[in-house]
């Protein structure tokens, strides 16, 4: 067994319960694409892995021989148990169809090399939304990267169509991984001007030309919320790191669906963003991502450990009288449930602070539930930004 999984699956979970470890919230990114067919670029491959089962055009004028290959890295050693893609659907349309073929394979040497193949099938119209096409899985060796290829189409009318796809799940285990330290410099690209700060799992930072921002880093993913302190805008983002330090992510602005958010390394001293720099830190006022618990639970992984050793150490130098621990959830279940459990997890982040030696009676823990995102629940993006812990204090 990995490093770590019991983290993640416990046995005798039905393999569905697993967490879908194909997401950017988990830490996966696209690195590569190839194509022989139009369209097909980084926006489409982050909609492969964005947790939403929503269909997308994926190539255009592509005849029956497209093939797509992407190659995603994983933040940590995987092992993949399950491979499914939702909502094969068709736009009704001469000119539109799904692919056909799907291939997973998986490498644990190199993102262009050792390739063995994990699953496959063949697709087909689902007769009503919400279906899921279970591939075929083959092998289930521990990867580092994996290569989806996907192929042809459902039912090609015309010798050249517009091609769709939705998502490919990948359901398993993965090894622990340390939280990044990568996270500090500047950054630019087609929309992107962006410089960060971090400290330990704390992250500040500058964007564009008047926003601030405040996140934490779990694993390789920064996830963080910023305003702009001339219009008040909110912007989410969730970030990760290339090999070579790039940054390759999503964005969502004013309640926006999430947007490709991409930009190179900047030389060191070539751009200036923060204006008034912010050092980074854990305490009263922090909206943290986290913090993670086992599934449908409100036990703390040992993954958190770190996180809640920082924000320990900001509360214990805190001179507030009151500390109030928050919980968020997401939108999946009920509202009542989402309810218990957000009341759940927060005390659950009471009991650890406790237990560390802050004193109880400075601490109150509630929930919230589900009744104040800050991003969209459509995908798991959204989702993984709405569940958090906020960290409120009062003299």
């Amino acid at each position: 067994m990995l490093a770590g999984a019991s983290l993640l699956a416990r046995a005798g979970d039905d393999v569905r319960q697993q967490p879908d470890l194909l997401t950017l919230a988990l830490g996966a990114v696209p690195v590569s694409i190839s194509a022989n067919a139009r369209g097909f670029g980084m926006d489409q491959a982050l909609l492969v892995i964005d947790g939403s089962s929503g269909g997308f055009t994926a190539v255009n004028r592509a005849g029956p021989d497209t093939v797509v290959e992407v190659v995603f890295e994983l933040p940590a050693e995987t092992r993949f148990e399950r491979f499914a893609i939702p909502n094969v659907l068709e736009t009704p349309s001469p000119s539109q169809t799904f692919f056909r073929r799907v291939d997973v394979f998986g490498s644990n040497a190199a993102a262009d090399a050792g390739y063995v193949q994990l699953a496959g099938g063949e697709l087909t119209t689902h007769a009503a939304k919400d279906q899921e096409t279970e591939l075929a899985v083959t092998d289930t060796s521990p990867v580092r990267w994996v290569k989806l290829r996907l192929s042809g189409g459902i039912e090609m009318l015309r010798p050249q169509m517009f091609l769709e796809f939705s998502e490919l799940i990948g359901n398993g285990i993965q090894a622990g991984s340390e939280p990044s330290q990568g996270f500090s410099g500047t950054w630019r690209g087609r929309g992107v001007r962006l410089e960060l700060q971090q400290e330990g799992v704390a992250v500040t930072g500058c964007y564009d030309r008047d926003g601030e921002l405040k996140g934490t880093v779990t694993g390789s993913v920064l996830q963080a919320t910023g305003s702009s302190t001339t219009s008040g805008v909110q912007s989410a983002f969730v970030l990760g790191l290339t090999a070579e330090g790039a940054i390759r992510g999503v964005r969502s602005t004013n309640g926006a669906p999430f947007r490709l958010y991409e930009g190179e390394a900047a030389r060191p001293g070539s751009l200036k963003v923060c204006q008034r720099p912010v050092p980074p830190g854990l305490g009263c006022g922090a909206v943290l991502h986290g913090i993670r618990f086992d599934f449908d639970s409100a036990v703390l992984r040992p993954e958190s450990a770190t996180i809640l050793g920082q924000l320990y150490d900001g509360l214990s130098a805190s001179t507030a009288t009151r500390i109030t621990i928050e919980g968020h959830t997401s939108s999946e279940g009920s509202e009542a449930y989402n309810q218990a459990l957000s009341e759940r997890r927060a005390a659950a982040v009471r009991e650890d602070l406790v237990r560390r030696g802050l004193a109880a009676e400075r601490i109150d823990a509630i929930g919230v539930g589900e009744a104040r995102p800050i991003a969209g629940n459509g995908d798991e993006n959204g989702r993984s930004m709405n569940r958090r812990v906020e960290i409120h204090c009062r003299d």
